[in-house]
């Protein structure tokens, strides 16, 4: 392959901000991360708790298999893979805790920072530009969403692109920084041919690790996830060759094929191993996997008219999963378009990471059901870019990017103050908040007036935002938002009658009220009526010895049952579900009365 130089090792602005504040930045965002492990209102996906309450009840049971669940149809739409882990990490149900459930997708999301990393530092030579890339994938919302919550997307990320991430270390063993340089284009083409001599020799030795890669990263979400990692993988090994011949092909093709066939071999093992595999076959197969490629308005409607799910909405799929830095990814793609006639000339990790990104597209832009979220496993190529041509992405792009932080920075602190004049939290907690929304108005101001800060600075300024987040949220996590150990004592044998809004939502209480598993949950959708309401209750109370009642509207004094029946304790919750119209331009500035409510523990007046 011809001699070109190699994205970030002639930067512009490498000198604008050096290795040690990047180095700093990373370990503040891994603190952010870290941060908030236990909490109740983490960013994450609103099925968390169904697939929380799957493991709870499959580690209790003391066997693997079958998966165990109260919910209808709602048992095997995940395979074993995430819950097994739930089992071991908490010890079969002994130590159930939302941060030890937690704590391995950090774990992974962490190891994924540090292969993308290592890669870019690899390609530039550039402790600075490793940085970037780590704190780049930190900044991106997806990873933030899904990267730390109990159903996460960091384990089938991590094992999936493995792979990938060892093809590019090959790649540049073969075709390092400082010797691209001196070699010439037959040397390079020994190279190469030295390359394809590996693939196709060790074609066993790779074939197999491939595979049970493969077969680790599917049993977490899906094998349907084998066929784009092993697409991606196919074409990014050819296209980072520069001599192929159809024989060499043969082999690559076969070996991944291969590959492929074993990950989903152990995929398989599912079915062989649980006592009602065609449970798994009709909840799993056909309705979560085969059940994405139909829709009753017909694929070509849904796929140009879909909204969310349409094909439109997917090509921007990797700008919505960067969130803040949306728009750094769009200038990255518009960096892109502009150079396509240079794209001939690239070295090939380059290539890789191309292909990486187009492949998972692709592959998933064909299902009728189109999400993000689908394609979070391409992500970390998508940091990677962004580090290589960082200085080469307009400093317009970033600045937009500002200024997105700037509105989610001010909306935190609003939050926060307002959930101080509540007395959630403590003045302790807003300080803490306002600082974080102070130092990230800061890199927003200090962005936008120097211009060598301004890429560093959207960086800062967007883990600035999840750090106000967490703060904002932490006063829900203390006393102001949950039930203090003398009331989680005095209800561990009641039977307890919980508000649920959405799928599996009362098994919240699980951690809430810890050591009480005598939960019936009832829909939250209260009767307007207030009359309606308290006959609602009443019954409650008659047929609970507890009852945790939601509050209707901000300014419902009390329980309808009041003054027959008693309160024992009273705690905030941030409503996460709202009615159209519900939020507004005339009420954005006054988020007490959308965001919060109450909800009181209740017992009949008479009770001891």
């Amino acid at each position: 392959m011809s001699s070109v130089p190699l994205p970030g090792n002639h930067l512009r602005g490498q000198h604008h901000v050096p290795s040690l504040p990047w180095l700093i930045l990373l370990a503040l965002a891994i603190c952010v991360y870290a941060m908030g492990l236990d909490g109740q209102y983490i960013p994450n996906n609103g099925d968390e708790l169904v697939y929380t309450h799957i493991a709870r009840l499959t580690a209790n049971s003391g066997h693997w298999l079958p998966l165990v669940s109260e919910l209808d149809n709602m048992r095997n739409t995940k395979p074993p893979g995430l819950f097994w882990q739930a089992s071991i990490v908490t010890g079969w149900g002994q130590h159930w805790q939302m941060w030890v459930l937690r704590l391995p997708s950090l774990i992974y999301t962490m190891l994924i920072t540090g292969a993308i990393a290592w890669t870019v530092h690899g390609i530039t030579r550039s402790i600075r530009q490793a940085c970037v890339a780590a704190c780049v994938y930190l900044a991106f919302f997806c990873t933030f969403r899904y990267g730390r919550p109990f159903l996460t997307s960091a384990p089938e990320t991590f094992w999936l692109d493995l792979p990938l991430f060892a093809l590019l270390w090959l790649r540049l063993r073969q075709h390092s920084a400082e010797g691209s340089s001196t070699r010439n284009i037959e040397e390079n083409r020994a190279t190469d041919h030295v390359s394809i001599e590996y693939f196709a020799t060790f074609s066993i030795a790779i074939c197999s690790a491939t595979g049970v890669v493969w077969g680790l990263g599917s049993a977490y979400k899906s094998f349907a996830l084998i066929a784009p990692a092993a697409a991606a993988l196919w074409c990014a090994v050819l296209v980072s060759e520069s001599r192929l011949r159809w024989r060499t092909v043969f082999q690559i093709s076969l070996q991944i094929f291969c590959a492929a066939l074993l990950g989903s071999g152990i995929f398989a093992l599912w079915f062989a191993l649980d006592p009602d595999p065609a449970a798994v076959w009709r909840e799993f197969v056909v309705g979560e996997n085969a059940g994405k490629m139909i829709d009753k308005q017909g694929y070509w409607h849904e796929a140009l008219h879909g909204g969310d799910s349409s094909l439109w909405a997917q090509g921007l799929a990797y700008a919505q999963n960067a969130g803040l830095l949306a728009f750094v990814v769009l200038g990255l793609t518009w960096l892109g378009i502009k150079n396509l006639g240079k794209l001939r000339a690239q070295p090939p990790h380059i290539y890789i990471l191309l292909a990486w990104l187009v492949v998972w597209l692709v592959v998933f832009s064909i299902p009728s059901q189109r999400s993000a979220r689908y394609v979070i496993p391409a992500m970390p190529a998508v940091a990677m870019l962004i580090a290589l041509y960082w200085d080469r992405i307009g400093r317009g792009w970033f600045l937009l990017s500002l200024g997105l932080c700037a509105v989610a920075m001010v909306a935190m602190g609003r939050i926060a103050w307002v959930a101080h004049d509540l007395q959630i939290g403590t003045s302790f907690e807003l300080i803490l908040a306002l600082i974080a929304a102070v130092c990230g108005g800061a890199a927003v101001l200090a962005g936008a007036m120097k211009s060598q800060w301004t890429r560093a600075c959207s960086v800062a300024a967007s883990i600035a935002v999840y750090a106000c987040f967490n703060f904002t949220v932490a006063p829900l996590d203390g006393p102001g938002g949950r039930y203090a150990p003398d009331i989680s004592a005095r209800v561990s044998n009641a039977r307890l009658a919980v508000p649920s809004d959405f799928n599996a939502q009362f098994e919240r209480f699980q951690f809430l009220l810890p050591g009480n598993n005598k939960f019936t949950p009832y829909n939250v959708e209260i009767l307007a009526n207030r009359a309606d309401s308290t006959a609602r209750l009443s019954g409650y109370l008659k047929t609970f010895d507890a009852v945790i009642w939601a509050q209707a509207d901000f300014n419902e004094p009390g329980p309808a049952c009041l003054p027959g029946c008693k309160v024992l304790a009273t705690r905030w919750v941030v409503k996460g579900r709202h009615k159209p119209g519900e939020i507004n331009g005339a009420n954005l500035w006054y988020p007490h009365t959308w965001l919060f409510s109450r909800e009181w523990l209740v017992v009949r007046a008479d009770a001891p």
